[in-house]
């Protein structure tokens, strides 16, 4: 789930100027990080010279941009300056590649930081075999409405028809690996279902690789609507049986998962990978204080930031108050830099333009349909009415969804349910991807380990297979 963003940023532009032989030195993953006025923004490059030219695409999973491609690098050995343009106005990277490292300096609308880059283990994650897989891989597309949804359904090799799941990702455009730094967490839990007998159709979001739509137009009934059109496309297969199709939803997906549950007799069993039980409000209040607390923030820096938060709900729900909004805002960003230290400081140019940024970023974020649905949301209501089997996993060191806020309502609402077929249970040191943790601060996970924590995808696998009669 990601709620809030730093620096608005666009496609990267990168051009070529260096020999084949040159270019090469930078093929392959980098990440790493963006360091402004004491924040952090994690950052991933991909570059590949392909017919003569380097090629390269980014990530940046705070701001929902992931494989976004890239044009117009130059690399003049050791320098490497990349350009970015971009809502606030030109970003660019000045940096130095030094062996397995690319660092320097970041500018963008008035304030000044620094990047780090290193390059990436490309092995894929262990959880993956390599190619080719001992299953079915079909490219596929559906439609709901005038919106085309694409993605890959992945079949056993054994005699169907097979029971099935639909993945539905978390918030944000989001691809059908629901990729991020590398870490491909879709195409890992199809890969081990799909060895276990079980069907896998996991897709594009709106808008995103090929799925048409504009997932920031959207709302979560209209995510909900797309899933169940993927339940109907599964239905229609004959290698898949119509009576054993299930959802596997992560953060936002397990808030859609539920409602889409609540609204059918079609599916037949959800698993909710670290889904919420309290509203939209209330979840960005716990994720903002923990994960401010996580990374360091002091306490008053934590009342100040839901101070600000309250105020920008109030005036989502009236839809009035915009201006006032955005004075209030400034004011505390402005605060905020008062607060920092003088190096920190000393890294703002120009003092407006950087206010100026960071105001317009956060109202642009809360002005969507998504997040005026999901502020008042209450996942409740969907879960009480949830009588199909359900599993919950949570990860003891998530901070975005934190355990401790939601497993106690959601045992309550699907009690309220009477459901009889309810499983709960917390991951010891996993994060919010389920990967193993530290501190489960998302300033973690370009450096963590790209795998599930011990029995995540074992107790998924023999989960479904109990309540689908799956022997594999």
């Amino acid at each position: 789930m990601k709620f809030a963003s730093l620096v608005a940023l666009g496609g990267l532009t990168l051009a070529p100027v260096l020999s084949h032989a040159a270019q090469q030195e930078l093929d392959g993953r980098w990440e790493g990080s963006l360091e402004v006025a004491g924040q952090v923004l994690t950052i991933a490059v991909e570059f590949e010279t392909s017919d003569g030219s380097l090629k390269a695409k980014i990530d940046i999973p705070q701001q929902g941009a992931m494989g976004i491609p890239l044009t117009n690098v130059r690399y003049d050995t050791p320098r490497v300056h990349l350009e970015l343009p971009a809502g606030p106005g030109l970003a660019v990277f000045d940096g130095e590649h030094d062996d397995d490292t690319i660092a320097g300096e970041f500018s963008q609308a008035g304030f000044v930081g620094t990047f780090t880059l290193t390059r990436a283990d490309s092995a894929p994650a262990l959880d993956v075999a390599p190619e080719p897989v001992p299953y079915a891989e079909h490219e596929v597309s559906f439609d709901h409405g005038d919106i085309t949804l694409a993605g890959t359904l992945t079949v056993p090799p054994t005699r169907g028809p097979h029971p099935a799941v639909v993945m539905i990702s978390g918030s944000g455009p989001q691809n059908r690996d629901e990729e991020l730094f590398g870490f491909k967490p879709f195409r890992i839990i199809a890969d081990h279902l799909t060895r276990r007998g079980i069907a896998v159709l996991r897709y594009d979001d709106r808008g995103v690789g090929g799925s048409t739509g504009d997932v920031m137009l959207a709302t979560s009934d209209d995510f909900a609507q797309d899933v169940s059109a993927a339940v109907s496309f599964l239905e229609q297969r004959t290698d898949i049986a119509p009576n054993a199709i299930g959802l596997i939803g992560h953060s936002e997906g397990a808030i859609i998962a539920p409602l889409v549950a609540s609204r059918s007799d079609r599916v037949a069993f959800i698993v909710l990978l670290a889904g919420t039980a309290v509203t939209g409000e209330q979840i960005l209040y716990a994720q903002g204080e923990l994960i401010a607390r996580a990374n360091g923030a002091s306490e008053t820096e934590i009342r100040t930031q839901k101070a600000a938060q309250r105020r920008s709900f109030e005036v989502v729900r009236s839809d009035s108050g915009w201006k006032e909004l955005e004075d209030y805002l400034r004011e505390q960003a402005s605060h905020a830099v008062g607060l920092m230290t003088e190096e920190e400081r000393s890294a703002i140019r120009d003092m407006d333009v950087f206010l100026d940024t960071q105001v317009k970023a956060q109202v642009r974020m809360i002005r969507t349909p998504w997040f005026r649905d999901f502020l008042d949301y209450d996942p409740v209501t969907a879960l009480e009415r949830v009588r199909v089997p359900v599993l919950a996993l949570f990860g003891e060191l998530d901070l975005q969804v934190p355990p401790s806020v939601n497993t106690e309502p959601m045992a309550a609402a699907l009690g309220a349910a009477q459901n009889a077929d309810v499983t709960i249970r917390v991951l010891p040191k996993a994060n919010h991807l389920f990967l193993e943790a530290k501190t489960g601060s998302p300033q973690e996970y370009a450096g963590l380990k790209k795998e599930f924590v011990a029995s995540f995808l074992d107790t998924i696998a023999e989960w479904i297979a109990q309540r689908t009669d799956v022997r594999g």
